[in-house]
């Protein structure tokens, strides 16, 4: 199964960083439609599960950053003779760092929000047997000190439908 996981995440990571319809993108776009905002595009989208502390232990922590990984995959064989059909939930973790605890939040949920319309935007066939219908949950840790000073991350999760 780590075939399939491995093509979700690169999936995901293409989509994020694609330079006409990614992230960053969407981000200027949210920036451009409100003046009073001023949060900057994301400097890496990697596929990893690391912690904070580990990722920043290890030199690997540029913010604002997002993290892609697979945290669940289930096969319950809906369809009888696939090798593999099932749900695939997806973790997209939004981590923001900045010098000053003001406006930490507000640049955080201009991230979360760029990640989510392009969900939005990305219903439907994924290729290789991913399929994404639609919805995410996304959940907001409190700030705690790390990266430049002060450090906050979100989660945003999905389903993927998987049939291989």
């Amino acid at each position: 199964m780590a075939g399939i996981t491995g093509l979700l995440a690169n999936s995901l990571l293409s989509m994020l960083g694609s330079a006409t319809e990614g992230v960053n993108i969407r981000i200027a776009t949210i920036v451009a439609d409100d003046p009073t905002l001023h949060a900057g595009g994301i400097r890496e989208i990697i596929a990893s599960n690391a912690s904070i502390n580990i990722a920043e232990d290890a030199g690997q922590a540029n913010y604002p950053m997002l993290a892609v990984y697979c945290s669940r995959i289930s096969n319950t064989l809906r369809e009888k003779f696939r090798e593999v059909s099932g749900t695939a939930q997806m973790v997209v973790d939004v981590r923001h760092s900045q010098a000053l605890l003001s406006g930490i939040e507000t640049n955080l949920q201009v991230y979360v929000d760029a990640v989510c319309a392009l969900l939005d935007d990305s219903r439907g066939d994924w290729g290789s047997g991913m399929f994404y219908a639609g919805g995410y949950e996304a959940g907001y840790e409190p700030v705690v000190q790390g990266g430049k000073n002060f450090l906050q991350r979100a989660k945003v999760v999905f389903d993927v439908e998987v049939s291989r």
